[in-house]
């Protein structure tokens, strides 16, 4: 099946929808945000002749909270998504399921969240949230609740292939660069990536905008959500924010800051302190609650080491590209493994590498897998 030309006025290249891993007909639940993207994720699996249900997540805890906005993934805002998720369902004659994962997200994303900054790291939530609550307990508490379903779709701009040759799904780039979330999940098991369907692999944003709007889907217009929390992200952690000293990498104190915690590497604004040139934050000192500060040539390193691994079956050491931010470019790298830690050789220094992010591994557009930044490399 094919969908009709009117959805891409001046797209030259069709995509068909029933490709590999789609033409048999299904029961599939689709993981809905309130967005406009899950909403055409289950209109064009519905739209292909599929049995599709709707489901949501519930995150919030209902704890207080102070100068909140929308646009968020996690907030008090939460209603508003789950009316959206259900003004779609009822557009396209699908039921909605509510699933309360509050209590897990608690356990897993917001205690890793705490600990990292903690630690004087700058974590990545929405890694850990994938693995362990989207594409984990979100479809496994559907399943429990009692709902039938072969596929978990979402409205992630990822590709999934199944490689004949070693017999393993492959997580490969969306091809829309600007959309590209395969960084997020490069921690899914093959387990995860065997049961999912992500259909808007294939598309651009731009074509996902016109299908909703062709289709009538009443988030078609609905800005996308930019945050992980709709507040002052201060307010998850448990560490008190005691203020410290702010000092240059040779221990001279320039000035005061508020709490590590509001600092992050590579942060030039907000530092409060004039060095008669502009000055970065190149490090965080937990221990002995100090933000270290230099030039711009400070911030650069020849590679990193990760730990915390995921990874496939490709021989190490390889030449490869990583990204060590979700919006940084590919860079040309040589990987290696010893069995615990993942080192990474840049071919060109890079800049601002933050011990809690990912380096997540590439080879072309195919994801290798990947691990959490312990230290940078300076030689």
């Amino acid at each position: 099946m094919i969908i009709s030309k009117s959805i891409f006025t001046g797209v030259t290249a069709l995509v068909p929808l029933l490709s590999p891993g789609y033409k048999t007909i299904m029961h599939i639940a689709v993981g809905l945000s309130g967005g406009v993207d899950s909403a055409v994720t289950a209109w064009l699996l519905k739209k292909a002749g599929h049995d599709v249900v709707g489901t949501i997540m519930r995150i919030w805890d209902g704890r207080s909270a102070s100068h909140t906005k929308g646009n968020a993934c996690y907030g008090p805002n939460e209603d508003e998504d789950v009316d959206d998720a259900q003004s779609v369902c009822t557009t396209l004659g699908i039921p909605l399921h509510v699933i309360d994962c509050s209590k897990q997200y608690n356990e897993l994303v917001l205690k890793y969240f705490d600990d990292e900054y903690r630690s004087g790291r700058t974590p990545n939530p929405c890694i850990v949230c994938n693995q362990g609550i989207k594409f984990g307990m979100l479809p496994a508490l559907l399943a429990e609740s009692g709902v039938a379903f072969d596929k978990f779709a979402t409205g992630h701009y990822v590709r999934v292939e199944h490689d004949e040759a070693s017999q393993r799904f492959v997580l490969k780039k969306g091809v829309d660069p600007k959309k590209d979330q395969s960084y997020f999940l490069y921690r899914l098991t093959q387990k995860q990536l065997s049961k999912i369907l992500c259909p808007l692999g294939v598309y651009t944003k731009e074509q996902v905008r016109v299908m909703a709007h062709e289709a009538q889907l009443p988030v078609h217009d609905k800005k996308e959500s930019q945050d992980f929390y709709s507040g002052d992200y201060t307010e998850l952690l448990s560490v008190k924010q005691v203020p410290g000293d702010l000092v240059t990498i040779e221990g001279k104190v320039l000035g005061k800051h508020n709490g590590y915690c509001n600092y992050t590497i590579g942060q030039r604004k907000g530092l409060g302190v004039a060095g008669g040139k502009p000055l970065y934050v190149i490090a965080i000192d937990a221990c002995n609650n100090k933000v270290i500060v230099g030039d711009k040539d400070q911030l650069w390193s020849n590679g990193l080491v990760a730990d915390n691994v995921h990874l496939g079956t490709i021989a190490l050491p390889h030449h490869l590209t990583a990204k060590t931010r979700s919006a940084s470019p590919a860079v040309s790298c040589t990987a290696d493994y010893d069995g615990t830690m993942l080192t990474v050789m840049f071919d060109e220094p890079q800049s601002a590498i933050t011990p809690g992010q990912s380096v997540v591994l590439y080879d072309g557009d195919a994801v290798v897998g990947g691990g959490i930044i312990k230290n940078k490399i300076n030689n």
